[in-house]
């Protein structure tokens, strides 16, 4: 069992305008996953994805990026 906190962070390219994901991506090495949830709502429910999964939706966001 591990008493390490996920360490939320918000893209340098969000804007501000309350659309953003956050990610925790110092549980990669540790936990093998990176937690995402939606800024918004920080208490609330995130999803657990893999490094595969979050390098998929990075890339999908590059590519449809207004």
């Amino acid at each position: 069992m591990t008493t390490e906190s996920p360490r939320w962070f918000k893209s340098s390219y969000s804007n501000n305008g309350g659309a953003c994901v956050e990610a925790a991506t110092n549980f990669i090495a540790s936990h093998g996953v990176i937690p995402v949830r939606d800024s918004k709502n920080p208490n609330g429910p995130h999803l657990t994805l893999s490094a595969a999964a979050w390098s998929g939706l990075v890339e999908f966001a590059r590519h449809t990026a207004v």
